[in-house]
């Protein structure tokens, strides 16, 4: 299991939209709107780091999304 923690920028004014269309994706655990550098923040699980490739990817190319940066959770 892969855990990360995807921070998304929108556009002007359409955090809402990207919150509603991110908490649709399987596999987000969370997801929330944030104030500051980063305007939607998602919590994601996979069962690997292709899955979470793909997750991110589908994020990435919602309305909306300007661009992503995504911090895996590494569990030693």
């Amino acid at each position: 299991m892969v855990s990360a923690c995807v921070l998304i920028r929108t556009e002007h004014g359409k955090f809402e939209d990207v919150v509603k269309s991110v908490s649709q994706i399987k596999g987000v655990k969370r997801v929330f709107p944030v104030l500051g550098r980063y305007d939607v923040v998602a919590e994601v699980e996979a069962s690997d780091m292709k899955d979470l490739g793909v997750i991110i990817l589908r994020m990435s190319r919602l309305s909306g999304v300007v661009f992503t940066e995504t911090l895996v959770e590494i569990e030693y």
